[in-house]
This record gives structure tokens, C-alpha cells and sequence, in this order.
């Protein structure tokens, strides 16, 4: 899709050209993917400092069951997430996913309670398909996506420092806490979470007050403006998955390695086990572990491994065992970095792998995952 002008602008549109935002076609969107500093400098400014990502083509959903409670909207989610809902405090969010009846992923998603209705999050790609979605199998609840809201991302750990000038109260949020807020006049929600591995916010704002809002956060000396390049090398550095790269509707959430998210109550012998489509393929992944894993992957050398290379077990063609997911170079890292899927047998760290590279075999070190140390404010 070349032609710009028929891709959607977000409400930070203006302001990305304004400040001479490389822009690029992205799930549908006219995108900055990088501003005049360059990829590797905004990414080193954000794990310095404080970058400012314009997320606004994600979707920002409010589902309210019609008697009105909580409790009835958290068990509907229930019914298409394995994650704990019910038991979600006030004021609290959590990481989730849609599963398929094969148990795959749909989408991966933040849903937060908001004391009688949920607010969740969805990627820019699947919006649509995960509003009709919750809309066909939420029966009791009515499920709204706004149009009429911007996301900001502000991350990095002088992130704090700089929304507290224009809002003191962010220094009593904790990670993966969830408030109103007014700033600059502007009714917000704002989440301490973020796709970076480091600390910061996302500030859901009305669009007409999403342009003043960035700028004001810009004045700061300590924030710059991020592309979806940094982005995308933060999280990847973080060990965080880009849905339609490292999870997809054929891998698992064990496979991904993201049992983490799927809380006890939910499992086998929870309270609300199961339930869920594709639980019983969940379940036994879980029981009896997966046939392949989602792992980090450390090449040797400075060359990075994108995307779709091809791995092996060793260095020729007759002993392939899956391929890399995600790969760039890992500024902070000092190096390349890399996810993939292997057998579960060579998923160890220190196991060495190889990926075929313009026809040569590259070595690659299986590595715990993420390759930078987070910075959340637990």
C-alpha cells in the first residue's frame, strides 16, 4: 500500500509531520517509523531517558454487561481468555489472549478493571476481528471500540519525571496500575505498563486534546518522540511478542511461553478451570509441556538474523527444526538479538543452533529470555 492517502492517519497525524516523521504503511495506518535522531538513537534515548510513542491505531475497548456489574462482564471474558478476570482487583490490569478452538492465539490484549466495566486494549491489526468477536460470544454485554480516543506511550525511567509535571499523582501508580486522570484539561485513563521493558505509562486521552497533550510532554528536555523502529527493538530486547511475528493463531500459549499468564484459577483443578476455546489443547501443553518453544536467540558475530530464516540443528540443510520469529540489532544489548520456536528439546539456554543466512549457517546461542534487565516499578 503505497498511496498514503488511503491509509487511516491517527489523531497525532499533523504532529508526526510536523516533526519530520519518517512515515510508513503499518496495520492500516500512516505511521512514523522514525524521526530525524534515527532508529538507534531514539532506542537509546528511550532506555535513558523518556520517548513518546504515538499507539493510537491500537484499539481501546469498553465492554459493560447490561446488569451493569463487574463481575457479569469479567465472567463473559472469561468464556474467550484463560486469565483471571473475575479476580482482577479495581484499578488493576493484566496481560491476556484470545485463544482459537486449536488453541492458538488470536490477538494478545491488556484488560483492566475499571470497577463496573472492563477497558481493554487490542492490537491495530486485529481490532475489527476482535470487536466482532467479543460482540458475537459476550451475549449480555455490550462491547463498544472508541473512536474517538488517542493512546500515548511514555516510556523509559525519567518517564515518571515527566508526566509528573503535568500530573503529581502518577508517583503513587504502580506497575500495571490503572487511574483517571485530568491533565491539561483532558478527562485520561493512565496504565503504568508499556512494551518497552522499561517503566512507563500509556495515557488514553480524548482525540481533540491528544495533540496538546504530546506537545506538552515533549517540551520536557528529558522526552523525545519515538518511531514504531525503536519500538519494535525495545521490545524485542524486553523479550516481548509482536502478534503476526511471535504468536499467531497456530502457536499455543505455552509453546510462546506465556503460561505465566494463565493464573491457577484457571487451570486444571482452579476454581474456574477451562472453559475457554482451545482449553483442552492449553491444558495438556501444559501437563505434559509443548513440542516446541518460543526462546531467545543470541547470534554470533554482529550480522543480525531477521525474521523467517530458516533454523537447523546444525550447520546444513537436513536438519531443520523451526525458524526465527523476531530479529534485529539489539542496541542496548550491544549486539544481535533474536526469538524463534525449537523443539522443546533444544530449548535450554546454551543449546547452539544455526540459521541459514544467504545461504551460509549461522551460529546462535539459545538465550533466557528478555536480553535486557526490566525496569517496571513493582
Amino acid at each position: 500500500m503505497d498511496d498514503h492517502s488511503a491509509l487511516k492517519q491517527t489523531p497525532l497525524h499533523a504532529l508526526h509531520l510536523s516533526l519530520a516523521g519518517k512515515m510508513v504503511p503499518f496495520a492500516g495506518y500512516d505511521m512514523p517509523v522514525q524521526y530525524p535522531a534515527g532508529v538507534l538513537k531514539e532506542h537509546l534515548h528511550t532506555r535513558a531517558a523518556a520517548g513518546l510513542f504515538d499507539v493510537s491505531h491500537m484499539g481501546q475497548v469498553r465492554i459493560t454487561a447490561a446488569s451493569g456489574t463487574y463481575e457479569d462482564a469479567a465472567v463473559a471474558l472469561e468464556a474467550l481468555v484463560p486469565v483471571d478476570i473475575l479476580g482482577l482487583k479495581p484499578c488493576r490490569q493484566r496481560y491476556g489472549f484470545f485463544t482459537a478452538d486449536n488453541g492458538g492465539i488470536l490477538d494478545d490484549l491488556m484488560i483492566a478493571n475499571r470497577g463496573d466495566h472492563l477497558f481493554v486494549v487490542v492490537n491495530a491489526s486485529c481490532k475489527k476481528a476482535d470487536l466482532a468477536h467479543m460482540q458475537a460470544n459476550m451475549p449480555g454485554c455490550s462491547v463498544t471500540l472508541f473512536d474517538d480516543r488517542a493512546l500515548l506511550a511514555l516510556q523509559g525511567p525519567r518517564a515518571e519525571a515527566v508526566l509528573a509535571e503535568l500530573w503529581p499523582d502518577v508517583t503513587t501508580m504502580k506497575f500495571m496500575d490503572v487511574r483517571d486522570a485530568t491533565i491539561l484539561d483532558a478527562e485520561c485513563i493512565v496504565s503504568r505498563s508499556g512494551y518497552s521493558g522499561e517503566d512507563g505509562f500509556e495515557i488514553s486521552v480524548p482525540a481533540d486534546k491528544a495533540e496538546a497533550l504530546a506537545k506538552a510532554l515533549l517540551d520536557h528536555p528529558d522526552c523525545q518522540p519515538i518511531g514504531l523502529g525503536a519500538r519494535d527493538s525495545l521490545r524485542l530486547e524486553a523479550g516481548l511478542c509482536l502478534y503476526g511475528n511471535d504468536i499467531d493463531a497456530t502457536t499455543s500459549p505455552i509453546e510462546a511461553s506465556l503460561e505465566w499468564a494463565i493464573q491457577k484459577v484457571r487451570r486444571s483443578g482452579g476454581e474456574r478451570a477451562g472453559g475457554y476455546p482451545g482449553a483442552a489443547r492449553v491444558e495438556e501443553d501444559l501437563q505434559s509441556g509443548p513440542v516446541r518453544r518460543r526462546v531467545g536467540l543470541k547470534p554470533e558475530g554482529k550480522a543480525p538474523v531477521r525474521a523467517h530464516a530458516a533454523l537447523f540443528a546444525e550447520d546444513s540443510p537436513e536438519s531443520p527444526i523451526g525458524e526465527v520469529t523476531s530479529g534485529t540489532f539489539g542496541p542496548t544489548a550491544e549486539g544481535p538479538v533474536a526469538m524463534g520456536y525449537v523443539p522443546a528439546s533444544l530449548s535450554a539456554p546454551g543449546t547452539r543452533v544455526f540459521a541459514e543466512v544467504r545461504g551460509k549457517y549461522l551460529p546462535l546461542t539459545v538465550t533466557a529470555l528478555p536480553f535486557i534487565t526490566p525496569t517496571y516499578k513493582r
